[in-house]
């Protein structure tokens, strides 16, 4: 299950689930790649009828086109959720492949994104500037009920932080 939430966010899992995995994600990094595969092929199988996985755009400004790309996000995921968050799978995919200059072309193969949206942007910058108050830095940066984890770690600690979460919910 997902669905966008009244902040227009997107969330994975149960969506009424009280264990909370909140993802700082920059749809250019490397790292966050690694995680969506991780999300994709464990955590959301095992865990996604328990948990609720939440997305915060953490675009960094080392990335040229991650906050082009976090504006499209939002933008597709207002159309539906699965097709913000095929964009998302597809963005972290093809980081290697997509630049700035290409970017235009890469979101025309989902209908195209008015990147111009202060509305979107507005909606990005609040998930960053939420990031920042909370310390991210790095990308990516998760929370398992306030457990941090950040850019690379152990899956072995993330999952345990999640059934620690989800038995302390008596779930």
């Amino acid at each position: 299950m997902t669905a966008l939430s009244l902040e227009q966010r997107l969330v994975e899992g149960n969506v009424e689930s009280p264990v909370r995995v909140v993802v700082y994600e920059d749809l250019q990094c490397g790292d966050c790649r690694v995680l969506r595969a991780l999300l994709d092929n464990l955590v959301l199988p095992r865990y996604g009828a328990a948990i609720a996985v939440e997305h915060r755009d953490f675009p960094l400004p080392k990335h040229p086109w991650a906050w082009a790309a976090a504006v499209a996000a939002r933008h597709f995921e207002r159309q539906s959720v699965e097709t913000g968050l095929a964009f998302r799978r597809y963005a972290m995919e093809n980081l290697r492949v997509i630049t700035l200059e290409s970017l235009t072309e890469h979101l025309a193969k989902f209908g195209g994104a008015p990147l111009g949206d202060a509305g979107l942007h507005q909606l990005v910058d609040a998930d960053y500037q939420e990031g920042v108050a909370r310390g991210v830095v790095k990308t990516p940066t998760v929370f398992v009920n306030g457990a941090r984890f950040v850019e690379r770690f152990p899956i072995e600690a993330l999952t345990q932080a999640i059934e620690n979460a989800i038995a302390e919910q008596g779930q």
